[in-house]
């Protein structure tokens, strides 16, 4: 169809551009279709964000979004679950088998969509933490101002560290929270249950009392697809 190679051409042609800008400090990776994608290491982070936005051929001038990333359980064969079996649904890529590593380098990363008012282009951007122990990235708060909750919502839910925010707080949890709820060794049940208590007029913490669920999507077969009689 002429409008999805013309959305091509203009990926790559966008690509060009990037490639002439920032070859050595960049490197494409996978993406969907019409879709563009690359990572930088986190030392030439603020260069290569200040390029995107300033260059007058590329002009990025607005950050979109910034999520935080947990690698742990990337390319793993199956869920660990109690139940689950590698007969059951399709659930993940197959690349990867055995225990996840927690500490395995580049489990943690920052990704962050851009937009380009004065081109109409996006640009996915990914740079992975150095440090699993401690991630940590720098503040891209200098070059694009939008990033200022959006960094404190990473580090509350991750625990990604942006060196040189003004005011890295947590953002959705409470102050005194323990952990960070979106790693994917986080309990799903979590560690302490909230209520008000009467007698004492406040807001208690207590041990969890619910029991752990194995939340795994099944398929019923058990409908007249698979009578018997339809078999020949």
């Amino acid at each position: 169809m002429k409008g999805t190679d013309d959305k091509s051409e203009s990926v790559e042609a966008l690509a060009g551009k990037v490639d002439a800008r920032l070859a050595t400090s960049v490197r494409r990776v996978p993406a969907l279709a019409r879709e563009l994608a690359y990572e930088a290491d986190a030392a030439a982070l603020l260069g290569v964000c200040r390029t995107l936005r300033d260059a007058p051929d590329l002009r990025f001038q607005m950050l979109i979004d910034l999520a935080g990333v947990d690698y742990l359980h990337y390319g793993l064969d199956d869920w660990q679950t109690d139940s689950a079996t590698r007969s059951g649904f399709s659930r993940a890529r197959g690349a990867q088998h055995g225990p996840p590593d927690p500490d395995a380098a580049g489990r943690f990363a920052v990704v962050y969509q851009l937009l380009s008012i004065a081109h109409n282009h996006r640009l996915l951007l990914r740079v992975r933490c150095p440090d699993t122990a401690e991630p940590a990235v720098d503040s891209v708060i200098d070059v694009w101002a939008s990033a200022n909750w959006f960094e404190r919502e990473a580090f509350d839910l991750f625990g990604i560290v942006f060196r040189g925010h003004p005011d890295l707080r947590r953002i959705l949890t409470d102050y005194g929270f323990i952990g960070h709820p979106f790693r994917k060794d986080f309990p799903l049940i979590g560690n302490v249950e909230v209520r008000y208590d009467a007698d004492k007029q406040r807001v208690v913490y207590e041990p969890v009392s619910i029991e752990p669920r194995t939340l795994v999507p099944k398929v019923i077969r058990d409908d007249n697809r698979y009578d018997p009689a339809l078999k020949k």
